[in-house]
């Protein structure tokens, strides 16, 4: 009997242990990466890639023939193992692959658990670690816009050997075959639950393992972080020998939108190693057309004269990433000693266009080499680095055009070549500028660079060789020359150019060459409108115009319009110059007398007439011009700011424009007294210190006081552009303009007082039936603060309002003169209630304006009564239950009753109770005494106002 029973047991106890193998520690790390393979229905691929410790739990790894998924909360759902590979340092790599089909669009996480990670983790807890089990999701977004979309791959594999006291780098390898923008960020490793979701477990930064620490050159701390646009994970250094586990996501984007990610949790084993790490050396980013031949050369060295291997990844080299021809990376000396170098080589090609780069990652690893000491003892190391390669559209060539005859007016005919990259959906896009204008060459910038002015004016299709520019039927300007580039816009790569939105986001070509023209000069344009004198009743302008195109002789009429305002639109005729067109004739200009040009500036057209028939006909209506404006601009300390503006046809920005000071010594006469570059509208400024920094007409500094003024006007200098115009630099003058340096010192602040309610004397019904509510303000301005006297020159007050006192109080009124004198009251009517907080400000003459004063907040007066005793007996007579009065200012109400035993009968939130003695059930309560409170919540000019609780008692008489 002895012997049965010790057999079984022994049988029994080889069970176990068995049992126990196949659920040992095993998972090291792993990640979920999903592409949809149907264009028709909503079936994705979905793959979980796991890594093994096959050291410490080979039975369990050998027998975790598959693994459960779960979508959402929806699962378990098994897929099987359908692939395993060695990939050294004691660990396997496991493909699991199932398809599956979404019910619907929208946001799914795809999730993994399973039993158990390996042991002696040492920043991840609660310890003991193999009893943790290992969970990784993806989240991915399911939408008809997003096409055959897929997530990104990881092609590093993420078991590596770091070593005590030296740099490791971890790169996943990512790589989007959509072309999808990627970003890194860090993650904390997480545990599975029963429905799917994951918990934090405890964690770490692996750097805080024997903090402080040293990083490999020395200095403390030891650092850990991820680079959020590389994804290089970098540890520099560790400190102490043993397992770690980390995790980060990667997201991916796509048109700003975050379209999924991806979390890995990835596991570091630190060795004592008693050997260097080889080092790979950094490599360019490199930026090609397609169709360029790449050849890279990538070297890498290790001080120790180990053994180096040399490997490279990235999606270039996955046909079923990319299309060929792929990546080749070629090593002639793997396995040399010291120093390993191969080269990167890729024919590019149209189908490798995208927005986004490629990384490719080099990585070298040592080995021990031959007569190496006790090499059972040597751990290998590694080194990686990654190189972007950005492949742009190639160049469009030979961008040409002439002119064309179109119904609309002034056309140009563009031409060039066949597009060498025929890709479906690619657009031509075409870019039109006044001017002509070169583009520093940039291999590294695709399309039109910011900044240089150019508006798209046309798509057309990639196959397409010619476009008719007439300014979309509206004829473009006489007179003026237009630079033209052409660029190509491709989608994104695999996308369904059917799909909306699809026709983006692919990359670009490089921008064609400019092609620049010269419109024939046939109108007349105006090159000068100039203010010669500054009076309110004699101000002068004199304008000019070119003559146009046309064989002298030929009767013709100059008709020039005047509107007020440099964006006038109200023209009126103020000449009719009749000329036969013969060069030297005192026919183009005009000068524009009896003008208000302190107060207003002006706007100019002209009308362009030549006889046809004996009768004079409109032919052309130039653009139009306005003379400049000089004002004076925000308040400076002991200096004036000048802006000045003026709205033509020709450009008066990338010019040196002059500024000039009347000289005090001598009336009328104005020196100038500096020249300003000016780019832009935006930098039509000069703020004059007193200095003359223009010495050419001698130098005249003045101080600049607040007592005295100044007198200035300005001189812009423009051009169009354009050969055919003359002269080719234009000069106009703006009015003249005679200010004071603003005074910046602050006005004190006044003192404010409102109109408070002494709620105690009021009776119930003191706002019954109001509407409308007032608060008066009023406020006095001291003469001195601080022992310092106040500013007494207020121009005006602002007053400013909050309806809460923790909201920011914004601008209610302003009150200035007239009336005089200055109002220091002001009335606040229209209110809903009396509820708000206000303060008030001072500003002097220059606009400048003082601290705020005292804030003052007003309330409401509570106002809410209830009776003793209703008689709900239907005799329409103290029927409901009802406030005394009128409540005033309830913003909300709880109202509860009770009986004598405390159970509640009835409750309501409407401010007027209403109650017609009944339960909520409709149930007609006895007649007695109950009980009730209510809590109420009056406006106020606190937003967090607490209820009022008012308890009480109520007789039902039947």
């Amino acid at each position: 009997m002895r012997s049965v029973l010790q057999y079984l047991f022994f049988a029994f106890s080889i069970l176990l242990l068995h049992g126990f193998e196949a659920r040992a520690t095993h998972i090291r790390a792993g990640e979920i990466t999903a592409r949809r393979i149907s264009a028709s229905a909503l079936t994705y691929e979905i793959k979980l890639t796991a890594y093994f410790d096959m050291q410490n739990g080979e039975g369990a790894a050998n027998a975790q023939n598959d693994v459960d998924f779960f979508i959402g909360t929806t699962g378990p759902i098994k897929a099987p193992r359908v692939q395993i590979v060695n990939i050294g340092n004691n660990t396997t790599q496991n493909t699991y692959i199932i398809n599956y089909t979404f019910p619907s669009a929208g946001r799914f996480r795809i999730s993994f658990e399973e039993d158990n990670r390996n042991n002696n983790i040492l920043n991840i807890g609660p310890p003991p670690t193999q009893n943790l089990n290992f969970y990784v999701s993806t989240t991915i977004e399911i939408n008809a816009t997003l096409g055959l979309n897929q997530t990104p791959v990881l092609l590093n594999s993420p078991i590596d050997l770091a070593a005590v006291g030296q740099r490791y780098i971890h790169n996943p390898g990512a790589f989007d075959a959509d072309g999808d923008s990627l970003s890194y960020k860090l993650f904390i490793p997480q545990r599975g639950t029963a429905n799917g979701a994951g918990i934090n477990l405890q964690y770490v930064d692996p750097n805080q393992i024997g903090a402080p620490g040293n990083t490999e050159t020395g200095t403390s701390p030891a650092t850990f972080s991820m680079d959020p646009v590389t994804g290089d994970l970098v540890w520099d250094a560790p400190m102490v020998k043993g397992y770690y586990n980390v995790a980060f996501v990667v997201e991916e984007w796509r048109d700003g939108f975050r379209i999924g990610q991806i979390v890995r949790d990835m596991q570091i084993i630190v060795e004592d190693a008693r050997n260097d790490r080889p080092v790979v050396n950094p490599l360019p980013d490199i930026c090609v057309e397609a169709g360029t031949l790449i050849n890279q050369p990538v070297v890498a060295t290790d001080k120790n004269g180990d053994k180096l291997t040399l490997t490279s990844t990235g999606g270039v080299y996955e046909s079923t990433l990319i299309k060929p021809a792929l990546a080749k990376f070629t090593v002639a000396n793997q396995g040399a000693l010291n120093t390993v170098s191969g080269i990167f080589s890729w024919q590019t090609g149209c189908d490798h266009i995208r927005q986004e780069p490629y990384d490719v990652l080099f990585k070298v690893e040592d080995a021990a080499a031959p007569g190496t000491p006790n090499p059972s003892l040597f751990r290998k190391l590694v080194d990686m680095t990654t190189m972007n390669i950005r492949v742009f559209g190639p160049k469009p060539q030979n961008l040409t055009g002439v002119a064309a005859t179109d119904p609309a007016g002034t056309a140009y005919r563009l031409t060039w070549d066949p597009y060498k990259c025929q890709i479906p959906g690619a657009q031509i896009v075409i870019y039109r500028k006044e001017g002509c204008t070169n583009i520093p060459e940039d291999v590294c910038i695709s399309g039109i660079p910011a900044g240089y002015g150019y508006d798209q004016v046309a798509r057309v299709a990639v196959g397409q060789t010619t476009y008719l520019d007439n300014n979309n039927g509206t004829g473009l300007k006489t007179g003026v020359s237009y630079s033209y580039r052409i660029v190509v816009e491709f989608p994104r790569p695999g996308a369904n150019i059917n799909e909306p939105g699809s026709l983006i986001g692919g990359g670009e070509s490089i921008a064609s060459d400019e092609f620049c023209l010269s419109l024939p000069l046939v109108m007349p344009v105006i090159t000068n409108v100039t203010v010669d004198q500054t009076q309110q009743t004699t101000g002068e302008i004199t304008i000019r115009w070119t003559r146009p195109t046309a064989p002298p002789g030929l009767p013709a009429q100059y008709r020039l319009f005047r509107a007020v305002g440099q964006n006038g639109t109200a023209f009126t005729q103020i000449a009719a110059i009749s000329t036969n067109l013969t060069p030297g004739a005192p026919d183009t200009f005009f000068v524009d007398k009896g003008l208000n040009t302190v107060a207003n500036a002006y706007n100019y057209r002209i009308e362009y007439y030549y006889t046809q028939n004996n009768t004079l006909v409109k032919l052309d209506v130039t653009e139009p011009a306005s003379s400049v404006r000089l004002q004076q601009g925000s308040a400076l300390p002991n200096s004036i700011r000048l802006n000045w503006a003026a709205i033509v046809p020709w450009s008066n920005n990338n010019q040196v424009h002059r500024v000039y000071r009347e000289d005090k010594a001598n009336p009328g006469v104005f020196n100038r007294i500096a020249d300003v570059p000016v780019l832009g509208n935006q930098t039509f400024t000069y703020t004059d210190d007193g200095t003359d920094k223009y010495a050419a007409d001698g130098v005249i500094n003045v101080p600049i006081s607040t007592q005295l003024s100044y007198c200035y006007k300005v001189e812009t200098v423009g051009s169009y552009n354009n050969s055919q115009i003359k002269p080719d630099i234009l000069y106009n003058f703006s009015q003249i303009i005679c200010v004071s340096a603003s005074d910046t010192t602050k006005p004190c602040p006044p003192v404010l007082a409102i109109d408070l309610i002494d709620c105690a004397t009021l009776e119930p019904d003191a706002f019954c039936n109001m509407l409308s509510f007032t608060n008066n303000l009023s406020w006095t301005y001291p003469q001195q603060v601080g022992g310092k006297d106040c500013d007494p020159n207020i121009a005006a007050y602002n007053i400013y309002y909050a309806r809460y006192d923790s909201d920011k109080p914004t601008l209610l009124t302003k009150i200035t003169t007239p009336p005089a004198p200055l109002a220091t009251t002001y009335a606040h009517e229209g209110l809903k209630s009396f509820a708000g907080c206000y303060y008030v400000t001072a500003l002097n003459g220059f606009g400048t304006e003082s601290a705020p004063s005292n804030t003052v907040c007003k309330d409401n007066c509570p106002m809410f009564v209830l009776p003793n005793v209703f008689t709900p007996n239907g005799d329409g007579k103290n029927d409901v239950f009802q406030p005394l009065e009128c409540p005033a200012f309830v913003q909300a109400l709880e109202f509860k009753v009770f009986n004598r035993w405390g159970a509640q009968v009835f409750d309501t939130k409407d401010v007027n109770v209403n109650w017609n003695g009944k339960t909520n059930a409709g149930k007609e309560l006895a007649a007695g005494q109950y009980y009730y409170e209510a809590a109420v919540t009056f406006e106020a000019s606190k937003k967090d106002n607490k209820p009022y609780i008012i308890k009480g008692w109520v007789q039902i008489i039947r």
